[in-house]
Formats: C-alpha cells, structure tokens, sequence
C-alpha cells in the first residue's frame, strides 16, 4: 500500500476500529431506542448511523493529531503517529480534516433540522476537545459529553421529541465513556505528567480505575432504568448479566495494569447493549 494512503488511514485510526465501535454503540442505543418508542425503524437511519460514526471518529481523530502533533512526539504510545513522524505534513492533515468534515456535512442532508442543529452544535465541540487537555483537569467530561451526542443526533433521526428515557440514556452513554477514557487515559499517565497534559486518571489519582469503574456501573443501571421505564422484557436481564461479567474480567485486566486491554473489553460492553435493544425492539415488531 502508498505510504501515503498508509498514513492518512493511520490518522484516521482507520486501522485502529475501536474507536469507531466505541462511538456507534451508543449511536444505535439512541436509534433503537426512539425505535422501540415510535414503533418503527427506517432502515436509511442505520446506514446514517454507521457512516457517521466512521467520519465523525475520524475528524476527531485527525483534530487531535494536529492539536497534539508536538506532544504526541513526547508520549511513548503516540510517537510514531503520523504527524509525529512527519510522514503526513500539517498542511495535508488539515486539507484531510476539511474532506471528511465536508463529507460528514454532505451526510446531514440526509437528516432533518433538529439532527443538523444537534450536529452542528456538537461538532463545535470536537473541535475544541483537543484544547482541553491543556486547561481542564478532566477532560474527559467533555470528550463525554461531546461523543456521548452520538445517542442523541441518531435519536433524533426518528423523533423530534426527547423522552425521558433518552435523558437516562444518555447520562448513562456520557458516565460510561468518562469511564472508559479514564482507563486508556491510565496508559499514558506517566508521560502526560511529564508534559502537563490534563486527564482524570492524573486528577484521581490512585482512584483512578475504582472510579472509572463505578462509571461504568452508572451506565449498566441507567440500562435497567430505561428496561423498566419501557417495560422491556424479562430476557433484558441478560444483558445485565452480561455486562457484569465483562466488569469483572476488565477489573482483573486493571489489577494486571493491563489498562489498554481493559478498555478495549468495552467493544463488548456495546455489543451486549445493542444486541439486547435490537432483540426488545424486534420483540416488539
């Protein structure tokens, strides 16, 4: 492959999907979920979903990187990212950053209003994420915030009207994320402290993953609350049951210092999430 092609994928994270997992499981959570309480589901919803969440993870990725380019030469994990090497100039990253946003952009037009008002005002937001880490001890609040929108942009696909149940969701969705970047966040601890740079597993301290972890349980009960505000059935236990044993996997991952690992299992987390609104909402129909 070009190495040129090799780099824009590498800026991307093209190559690295977690990312892009990580912001379409809650995206679908907030689909489906208007899904169940309108009753019906448009197919053309979905592929909006997927394919924003790809452009999206992307742009933020891309933002990142040339906010962070110098930095990321300093941090043992980041070091042979693109723009750190030199092997994509700031000039190119930028003209990349501007084709994907167009094209997220483009994407819109397949919406309606409120999902390109939402969007819009949470894409301002993406840009300034990056700037945070130099000025705002938890950062992670705001990338929380920021890409916990997903449920919120693909609710509104289906519906111009925020239930109650969208509001747990989605302060569930945004503790989970504070969660799980706190955790890969831990990974670059020591090299972050070196050149200042701003995160919650600094400002937790030795807390650090207790806390991630809790917010993860913050998400899971959010969970039952919408299964129960909804009456979904009793298979929705599962789910529960589920995700308690990938807690307890990723808290052994975290005792073994594995924090990069113990991020990851949270693929899983949404796997489990989706699978169990897809199969309420499928109860329905």
């Amino acid at each position: 492959m070009n190495k040129k092609i090799s780099g824009f994928i590498e800026l991307a994270r093209l190559d690295k999907p977690i990312g892009v997992y990580l912001l379409l499981w809650p995206s679908l959570l907030g689909l489906l979920l208007a899904g169940f309480e309108v009753g019906s589901l448009n197919f053309k919803n979905f592929i909006i979903v997927i394919l924003g969440s790809v452009l999206v993870r992307s742009c933020g990725c891309v933002i990142n990187d040339i906010s962070d380019f110098k930095i990321d030469k300093l941090v043992t994990r980041t070091v042979g990212r693109p723009l750190a090497t030199g092997s994509i100039t700031i000039f190119e990253a930028w003209v990349f950053f501007i084709v994907l946003g167009s094209l997220s952009v483009a994407l819109l037009v397949f919406t309606n209003t409120l999902t390109l008002k939402i969007s819009l005002f949470f894409a301002l937001l993406i840009m300034v994420y990056p700037l945070t880490k130099r000025f705002f001890p938890a950062p992670q609040f705001v990338l929380g915030i920021t890409f916990g929108s997903g449920s919120l942009i693909a609710y509104s696909l289906q519906s111009d009207i925020f239930s109650f149940s969208l509001v747990i969701l989605y302060l569930g969705i945004v503790s989970w994320i504070i969660g799980f970047d706190t955790l890969y966040a831990m990974e670059d601890k020591e090299d972050d402290i070196k050149i200042n740079i701003n995160s919650t597993a600094i400002l937790w301290g030795d807390n650090a993953a207790k806390y991630a972890q809790i917010l993860h349980l913050v998400f899971f009960a959010s969970l039952l609350i919408i299964a129960m505000l909804n009456k979904f059935s009793f298979y929705f236990i599962f789910v529960f049951i589920g995700h308690i044993v990938v807690y307890f996997y990723q808290k052994i991952l975290i005792k073994k210092l594995r924090f990069l690992q113990a991020f990851k299992v949270n693929n899983w987390i949404g796997i489990i999430a989706v699978s169990g609104f897809l199969f309420e909402f499928f109860q329905l129909a």
